[in-house]
């Protein structure tokens, strides 16, 4: 067995025996599942220092590491690390402990399968099997969790479906399901239907509209560290991971089917964006914003050109960083609070200093301020998307305006988040929280940490270092200088720490001075003590407006929701059987004959 087979098969037999281990050896369990994790990542460096490799069953090459596929196997492997440990402090006290873990180990197993697969029919066991995983992580979260389970199941489950029609099609196109064969060109209505279905599959696994209303209920009911590891990371590298794949290696897109990448991109991120700012649970809201960054994703691999597509890629990384880093930081509130509403939360950086550190710069980084990760990768999407205006058109102009205005209010949307849970007053009285220990709060740092550098040192690690030979294989790749225009990340960095460090003098001078302390006031009028200033309401007067308003109101009853669109259309089916089936002989004798005479009348043609 090579590299490949143990990098799947160790993670699948561990959870396996994680999964008959008893309750009362939890501390094996731990163990075994951070053993496992950590030895699955350095495989997965082997792997990836290792560059290329096929493997070979039964005289076909059903694996193979290339470029593409060796960096998103070693980020999973990395999130598998993270995410575990993560979970020994999160998950201590809590029930489903045996299934945890073995399910953690079976989604790491199974992704590693989906990411390596260079056969469509075993991409498609994969990817079937990390449909079952997901449900059963969700499931974790107890009774409350299994409505969000089940809407995962259907949604996800529904379009893997869709994945096996097109899988077939790909057959009847070619007469092979190998992701190594030429590339089909979209231009009959069988390869553009192949490649919709193929997009669907990969949209619901990343989250984009109109398939991502699964993500939300997830994140509020099931473990945070659930959220944290599959929507949030493993789930966007999966589905974007496909939409590259398919999009650059097995098919050869038409105008129209890049028209319907950029699309679903733009709307993704300001739908999605929209809705985030008047959440009042802090999971749902980073929810919405998970699902609002897939867009710039999609957005940059629509383009179709290298700057374009690598931003895109760089993007899938970091969002799967900061986003991590996120939830993370709100599974540390949620377990020293015992809540993540909003209107319950507040005044805790005092309290919590190192979850404070990790959200703020987390919250920077998916707003896209510089010198952050995030910035960097929308910088270089923007960028993709202004090549797009040298084909002619204008159409370029509102994919940009969408983009960039969406991290205009991503970054008003996170002002609220901090505001409400870490700064002002601390809505509850009692005993002040501690912060979190080391299992959580290291993962948290190490996010944050990477947010920094992956943003002042963009150009010399993630990008040289795997972004970049991701994409230059099939698009071709110039030198980083002819495409980032003005922009230096060294430079800025040391601009913005030359400005922090006047502040901090500043501030520290004028502490010299005796303060004095006074009510707070708003107009020349004093707020009463007992009066807390809370960022729950900020934007709320955005979903006053009436249009938007109506909006809002539509989307809180599901009127934009595929799963309830989907079951009422079915009720209807249901509804008009049950109306057929009346239970009297000559009504079936009736549609017996109809079916018949149908019969006769097709076969006489």
């Amino acid at each position: 067995m090579d590299l490949v087979g143990y990098l799947i098969v160790v993670p699948l037999v561990a959870g396996a025996i994680v999964r008959i281990i008893p309750d009362a050896f939890k501390g094996l369990k731990e163990g075994i599942a951070l053993i496992v994790s950590a030895v699955t990542f350095y495989i997965s460096i082997l792997l990836f220092r290792q560059g290329w490799l096929e493997s070979e069953y039964f005289g076909r090459v059903i694996f193979k590491v290339d470029t593409l596929s060796s960096f998103v196997i070693l980020w999973v492997g990395f999130f598998g690390l993270i995410m575990v440990l993560y979970s020994l402090g999160y998950m201590r006290g809590k029930l489903y402990l045996k299934q945890y873990y073995a399910y953690m180990l079976f989604t790491l197993g199974g992704a590693f399968g989906a990411v390596l697969a260079n056969d469509l029919v075993v991409l498609l066991s994969f990817w079937g099997f990390l449909g079952l995983t997901l449900f059963m992580l969700i499931e974790t979260g107890g009774p409350q969790a299994s409505g969000a389970a089940k809407k995962t199941m259907v949604i996800v489950g529904g379009t893997d479906a869709l994945l096996v029609l097109a899988v077939t099609l790909v057959w009847v196109l070619t007469g092979s399901t190998s992701l190594s064969q030429p590339s089909i060109p979209t231009i009959t209505g069988l390869s553009v239907f192949a490649f919709i279905l193929f997009a669907c599959a990969a949209f619901a696994k990343a989250g984009a509209m109109p398939f991502h209303s699964w993500i939300p209920d997830t994140a509020e009911h099931a473990p945070t560290s659930v959220v944290a590891f599959l929507p949030a990371s493993v789930d966007k590298l999966l589905g974007i991971y496909l939409l590259a794949r398919v999009s650059l290696y097995l098919f050869n897109l038409s105008g129209g089917m890049m028209l319907l990448l950029l699309i679903v991109g733009a709307f993704t991120i300001i739908a999605a964006v929209m809705m985030a700012l008047v959440q009042h649970d802090l999971k749902r809201l980073l929810s919405y914003h998970a699902v609002s960054q897939v867009g710039y994703m999609v957005l940059g691999v629509g383009t179709l050109n290298p700057i374009g597509v690598a931003g895109g890629l760089f993007h899938m990384v970091n969002h799967a960083i900061y986003k991590g880093c996120l939830f993370l930081c709100g599974g540390s509130v949620e377990k020293r609070e015992g809540t993540t509403n909003l209107d319950e939360l507040g005044g805790l950086a005092r309290y919590m200093p190192l979850t404070f550190f990790s959200c703020v710069i987390a919250a920077l980084a998916i707003s896209g301020v510089p010198p952050l990760n995030g910035f960097v990768s929308k910088w270089m999407v923007y960028q993709g998307v202004i090549e797009l205006g040298k084909r002619g058109g204008h159409a370029w102009v509102i994919w940009l305006v969408a983009a960039m205005f969406g991290s205009a209010l991503t970054l008003a949307s996170f002002m609220k988040v901090l505001h409400t849970v870490f700064l002002g007053v601390r809505s509850k009285k009692g005993e002040s929280p501690k912060e979190v220990g080391p299992t959580m709060a290291i993962p948290m740092l190490v996010l944050a940490i990477l947010c920094l550098g992956f943003g002042i040192f963009a150009y010399s690690i993630p990008l040289r270092g795997f972004i970049l030979p991701a994409v230059q294989r099939v698009l071709g790749m110039p030198e980083v200088s002819a495409w980032l225009g003005w922009w230096s990340p060294g430079l800025a960095t040391l601009f913005i720490v030359v400005g922090i460090v006047i502040g901090l003098i500043i501030y520290l001078a004028g502490r010299l001075k005796a303060t004095r302390t006074d009510s707070m006031y708003v107009g020349g009028e004093i707020i009463p003590a007992e009066v807390r200033v809370t960022g729950t309401d900020f934007y709320n007067t955005v979903s006053d407006m009436g249009f938007f308003r109506q909006i809002y109101r539509a989307a809180q009853k599901h009127a934009f929701d595929t799963y309830d669109i989907g079951q009422k259309f079915s009720f209807y089916f249901v509804r008009g059987f049950r109306a057929i089936h009346t239970g009297i002989l000559p009504h079936y004798l009736s549609w017996m004959l109809a079916g018949i005479m149908v019969l006769i009348i097709i076969l006489l043609r």
